[in-house]
Parts: C-alpha cells; sequence; structure tokens
C-alpha cells in the first residue's frame, strides 16, 4: 500500500532556491562587492538576502524574474545598512590601528590585498574600478545593474524602485562621468578624442 504525502513546503523552498534563486549567487556577490567593495560586507549583504528570500519565498510568484527579485532584497538590504551605519557612531577597530602602525608599509599593503579586488582589478581594470567606485551609489547602481549584470531598464526601476526614465538619465549621467574620469586614461592608451 502506497501512502500519499501532502507537498511538504520546506521541500518547494528548497526546489526554489536550487533551481530559481542559487544560480544567481554569483552575480548577487558580485553586486554587492561593487557596492561595499568589502569581501567580508558582500558576503553578509548576499547571506542576509538569501535569508531574507528565504523567509518571505511566499511573496515571490514562481515563473517571475528571480534575479531581478534577489537583486532588489539585497540592495534595500545594502541601502538599509548604510542607514543604520550613516546615522550610527563611526566604530574604530583599535587592533587595526595598532597593526599598521607596528607594521612596514609593504606588509600592511600585502596583508590589505584581496584576491577579489585582484580578480575585479584584472577584469575591469584598475582605471575602470577606480572610476566606477568613485561614482555616487546611484549613478554606480544603475551602471553595474545594467552594463555590468545586463538588466533592463524596466528590470533596473523595479529593483531600485525608481521610474524608468530616472534609469535612463542615471544611466546616461553616469555614463557622462566615467567618460571623463577615463578620459585621459583612453588617451593614454591611443583611444583619440
Amino acid at each position: 500500500m502506497v501512502l500519499a504525502m501532502e507537498p511538504n513546503i520546506s521541500i518547494d523552498k528548497e526546489v526554489v532556491f536550487e533551481k530559481d534563486f542559487f544560480p544567481f549567487a554569483d552575480a548577487l556577490y558580485n553586486f554587492a562587492y561593487h557596492l561595499t567593495y568589502n569581501e567580508e560586507d558582500a558576503n553578509d549583504l548576499v547571506q542576509d538576502t538569501f535569508l531574507k528570500a528565504y523567509r518571505y519565498i511566499n511573496s515571490f510568484q514562481k515563473g517571475t524574474n528571480a534575479k531581478a527579485w534577489l537583486f532588489k532584497i539585497l540592495k534595500n538590504g545594502f541601502i538599509n545598512h548604510y542607514r543604520k551605519k550613516s546615522k550610527g557612531p563611526s566604530q574604530i577597530d583599535y587592533e587595526e590601528i595598532i597593526a599598521y602602525q607596528d607594521a612596514d608599509d609593504d606588509n600592511v599593503r600585502n596583508s590589505h590585498l584581496d584576491l577579489r579586488e585582484e580578480i575585479f582589478d584584472n577584469l575591469l581594470g584598475d582605471e575602470v574600478s577606480i572610476a566606477i567606485n568613485s561614482l555616487p551609489i546611484d549613478f554606480k547602481t544603475v551602471i553595474l545593474l545594467c552594463d555590468v549584470e545586463g538588466f533592463s531598464y524596466e528590470e533596473i526601476a523595479k529593483i531600485i524602485n525608481i521610474p524608468v526614465g530616472t534609469v535612463r538619465s542615471r544611466l546616461h549621467r553616469g555614463r557622462n562621468l566615467l567618460k571623463e574620469r577615463l578620459e585621459k586614461y583612453a588617451i593614454s592608451m591611443g583611444y583619440k578624442k
């Protein structure tokens, strides 16, 4: 005799995570890393994103854009963390200051090298990475979502909760800022005006 079991909700969650969410883990990490420029913070942000996705899985509609849904959760988590951080008192890690003072400059530089930074710097080039990271957060976010992650204007508008026209405007202004910041580098690489 075969007993029919009712579907287990946690198994459905596992299937959704396995098929719909986990394939975007690397893309989420890359976006989080570009927002925070810190490996530990990026990992925390991605982990928090998956925890929130698990907690609010019932609000996800199967068949919709899972990547956009996850990116929106991540972006909101980043903004909330940034707001809390900006309102709270600044924290100083005294151990880090002591370590810096006790070490040679070369040792300090080597201890702060990060494999993730090296990978991104080699993929984008130092000048491009520096230029992107120097942009105001609004411009940096739309450029990363559009030019790095490949989201459409409509998807970006939903992720960061702004009108499509504002997405276009921020992309235009952000790309112009990048162009200005990279002009000398482009000339030095042989590209003419």
